[in-house]
């Protein structure tokens, strides 16, 4: 048992709200996050003079997106753009309220990568592996993936149901960018981009911005909507093995096992349990080591697990309900916590996992996290 299992089920989020996605080169990232704010503020029914915490993540300043919205909080955090900060952000989150240090959270990602062409390697983000290819974080999963195929047979056909699945999601979801349905062999058929990556198997960059507004179980009960609790927490960090060369090592495989001990552990629940999975996909590739490493299949069976559309709406692990980061946008995270919030009130529509109880976010990274969402 860690310090985390005092704050089961004591925090909630009672507000989501984002923006479309797409390509708005008109409007800045302050513009963005307050958007999502007001969305967020919106759907949880509260004043927006009550929230006294602040979060912003791929936000310039933190100082001018509070001046923006009118805020004056006494709680204020600052995260890194990265991709793995989503999670981090809600623990740290729900730590803070759990202490006493706010009342009300927003947490505010906001991504303008799309219209300002943000390419997140190469030239934007130069490094001594350069000149073997290391160029973007997609050479490194292209390097993982070719090391997982040769250990343990995975294919690309297996890797396309990754895809396709979420692409059948995003059909979905009106709010989704991608909604031309794919097929196995479509995947198979498009444009190589690190081998043997293809370009169905990357993110979609976009701009676009997500808010999410946390508070107390105490004070969620009188609240506007359905409170999503936080029920189990996981997190480890692999710094040792964190430069790209390195990454190809493990899949992540020994911190995953341990981030699920820790979350299943403390809401009490096991892979069976999960009624949905959002998980972090950068990179396809990422889906099927998150898979292995939470436990729902032993390692080097990713591939076949998701065979047959498993991680398809009515499979065995419905998984990205809103299309993920493949085809939904890539919000880094962010958006797929708040499907997780969507999937447990029963809002999804037709997307909507029956009967949803347990939702899982995950992400395998180099600090790697999951948390369990429940039905308040």
């Amino acid at each position: 048992m860690n310090a985390f299992h005092k704050l089961k089920d004591r925090v909630a989020i009672v507000g989501v709200g984002n923006t479309a996605y797409g390509n708005f080169p008109e409007i800045d990232d302050f513009g963005l996050g307050a958007r999502a704010f007001r969305n967020a503020v919106e759907d949880c029914g509260i004043g927006k003079d009550q929230i006294d915490g602040l979060l912003v993540c791929r936000v310039p300043s933190y100082a001018r997106m509070g001046e923006i919205l009118g805020l004056n909080p006494r709680w204020t955090v600052q995260m890194p753009p990265h991709g793995r900060m989503s999670g981090m952000a809600i623990i740290e989150a729900a730590a803070a309220l759990d202490a006493g240090l706010c009342d009300y959270a927003a947490l505010i990602y906001a991504n303008i990568g799309r219209s300002r062409r943000v390419n997140y390697g190469g030239d934007e983000s130069p490094g001594v592996w350069d000149p073997w290819g290391f160029t973007s974080p997609g050479a490194s999963h292209a390097l993982m993936f070719q090391r997982h195929s040769a250990l343990y047979g995975t294919t690309t056909r297996q890797l396309a149901e990754v895809s396709v699945a979420f692409r059948h999601h995003a059909c979905l979801n009106p709010s989704a960018v991608m909604k031309q349905p794919i097929t196995i062999d479509d995947h198979e058929a498009a444009r190589p981009i690190t081998e043997p990556l293809r370009l169905l198997d990357y993110c979609l960059i976009n701009d676009g911005a997500v808010c999410i507004i946390m508070t107390t179980k105490e004070r969620a009960r009188d609240l506007k909507k359905r409170p999503v609790m936080i029920s189990g927490i996981g997190a480890r960090e692999a710094y040792s093995t964190a430069s790209i060369p390195n990454f190809s090592l493990n899949f992540w495989y020994d911190e995953m096992r341990d981030v699920a001990a820790q979350a299943y552990g403390m809401a009490g629940v096991g892979p069976a349990d999960v009624d949905a999975l959002m998980c972090y996909d950068n990179f396809s590739p990422t889906v099927l080591f998150s898979l292995e490493g939470l436990g729902f299949c032993e390692q080097g069976e990713a591939g076949s697990f998701v065979e047959g559309g498993a991680l398809k709406l009515g499979g065995r692990l419905p998984t990205n309900t809103d299309g993920g980061h493949l085809s939904n946008s890539y919000m880094q995270g962010w958006a797929l916590n708040i499907e997780a919030v969507r999937q447990l009130r029963g809002e999804c529509e037709g997307r909507q996992v029956k009967d949803a109880e347990v939702v899982q976010y995950c992400g395998a990274t180099p600090c790697s996290r999951s948390i369990i969402y429940t039905a308040g």
